[in-house]
């Protein structure tokens, strides 16, 4: 987790031309002062639009619809003005969105490749290699198979499966800006800039849909199945691996293509036994990503600054706000628990398919070492993956303590067996908490509670009859009664 988790992106690097490069890195907005917010710039690959890199696209999400804006353009821009400012849905548009990841995903990755159909025989590779992963795994954990299917997905085949996971993550944020932008004026003059507010969460809601969709569209060109960055993104119970990221993945790696497809079905497969058999886990992860969103809070002075000066003959405007950053961190205890919560969460399921993929992996495949140690490294760094995900809603879901949590997980396994490992997901306040991270020993030798008698105990309760009603009368007495009622 950065340093500065609103900035919603990473610290300038060191320009390779030193003072003029500093120069003009500032001029670009990648200076000092607040990071994008949105990512409206600076997203690796936000330049498809546009022509590449630092073109129209890399800085103005309109552009990046627009293209040029030409004379020839100019025709079909307004038409699509038009369907930005008639938007009457939620807080990020998100048939855009979809349109925008499908165009970047169909102009290729910044590597050169191109995204291209599957064919039969890459979803046979996947199925066998999946199979065979859930073999494997069977001996390192008692959780069974998860994965009903296993599927082998293009990169539009990814942005159409996970849009929905996306929606669920993105819309909280979204919803702040949008409810800002419509209580920074007095309640009195809210009836006459009606449309003027309207107007704005159109164009709000568009912008979102541009920079999401960009975003999404390049993740689709790293990621190699569908539980990349820790969370379920994909449809339950699919295992999914994308075969042309995959050979991308080990093109430099000196391994057989064949072990890094099976390493990395490995993972999936992994990935989908836990969120399939951990039934509160997937609302716990997804919980926590809320409650952190729930922390943000809107710079409403700025806010009010950019509504009371709104030219809707100028949208650019309402974006060059956005770019200045309107978010602020609240430095309570229920923010700062509330980070801690997630970043511990997203280390023990890391740690825990680190250490079951090894376990299943090491007496099986030469490279399995080297393998683990590249996705640890993959993680660790911040790849596009984590970097796009933080320009989507403020966090980089990068598992810090991942080779803690795996350390913690290897060690339950001597001293309790698998069984004794995977118990602990019965329960969420049976896992372990940060502090156990810095103390594994301690929490691997302590007596640990055991809810299963609780649970057996709650569960006869719910079948027992309420013993306050009246239950359902006897035959004799309900004659009686209908006795009674005649003779009166």
């Amino acid at each position: 987790m950065s340093d500065t988790p609103f900035g919603f992106g990473l610290p300038p690097e060191e320009p390779d031309d030193g003072d003029e490069g500093k120069k003009k890195d500032q001029e670009s907005g990648g200076g000092q002062g607040p990071a994008n917010p949105f990512g409206f710039g600076g997203l690796p690959g936000a330049g498809g639009f546009g022509g590449g890199p630092g073109g129209p696209g890399a800085d103005n999400p309109f552009a990046a619809m627009f293209g040029s804006l030409n004379p020839n353009d100019l025709g079909a821009a307004f038409q699509q003005l038009g369907q930005m400012l008639s938007y009457e849905g939620g807080p990020v548009n998100w048939d855009m969105a979809k349109q925008i990841a499908r165009q970047t995903v169909s102009q290729g990755s910044p590597d050169g490749t191109k995204d291209t159909s599957v064919g039969p025989a890459e979803r046979k590779a996947v199925e066998e290699a999946v199979r065979l992963a859930d073999l494997w795994l069977d001996d390192a954990t008692s959780l069974p198979s998860g994965a009903g299917s296993a599927v082998a997905w293009s990169r539009a085949e990814w942005v159409e499966a996970t849009l929905p996971a996306w929606k669920e993550l993105v819309d909280p944020v979204a919803e702040r800006v949008g409810t800002a932008m419509g209580d920074v004026l007095p309640e009195e003059m809210q009836a006459m800039a009606g449309p003027l507010i309207g107007m704005m969460r159109s164009m709000g809601g568009a912008m979102f849909g541009t920079q999401i969709g960009q975003a999404v569209g390049v993740l689709a060109g790293e990621v190699v199945g569908s539980s990349d960055i820790g969370l379920p993104l994909g449809p339950a119970g699919k295992a999914a691996l994308l075969p042309v990221n995959v050979e991308t993945f080990g093109k430099d790696l000196s391994v057989p293509q064949e072990e890094v497809r099976l390493y990395l079905a490995l993972r999936e497969a992994a990935h989908q036994r836990l969120f399939a058999h951990v039934p509160w886990l997937r609302s716990h992860l997804f919980g926590a990503v809320d409650g952190y969103a729930r922390g943000i809070k809107v710079d409403t002075a700025k806010l009010e600054d950019v509504v009371g000066q709104f030219d809707p003959q100028n949208p650019e405007q309402l974006q060059e706000a956005l770019q200045q950053g309107m978010f602020q961190p609240e430095d309570t205890p229920e923010q700062k628990a509330a980070l801690a919560r997630l970043e511990t969460a997203l280390a023990l399921v890391e740690g825990w398919v680190d250490a079951v993929v090894h376990a299943a992996a090491k007496p099986r495949l030469s490279s399995a070492d080297a393998l683990r140690e590249t996705l640890r490294r993959r993680r660790a760094s911040g790849g596009p993956a984590e970097q796009t995900f933080a320009t989507l809603i403020g966090l980089e879901l990068r598992p810090r303590r991942l080779r803690d949590a795996s350390r913690l997980w290897a060690s339950l396994t001597d001293a309790r067996g698998v069984d004794g490992r995977d118990a602990l997901w019965h329960h969420p306040d049976m896992l372990p908490t940060a502090t156990d991270l810095d103390d594994p020993d301690g929490f691997v030798h302590r007596e640990q509670i055991d809810f299963s008698e609780l649970d057996k105990m709650l569960g006869e309760a719910a079948d027992k009859p309420d013993l306050r009603k009246p239950g359902p009368k006897k035959k004799d007495e309900a004659e009686g009664e209908n006795k009674g009622d005649d003779a009166e």
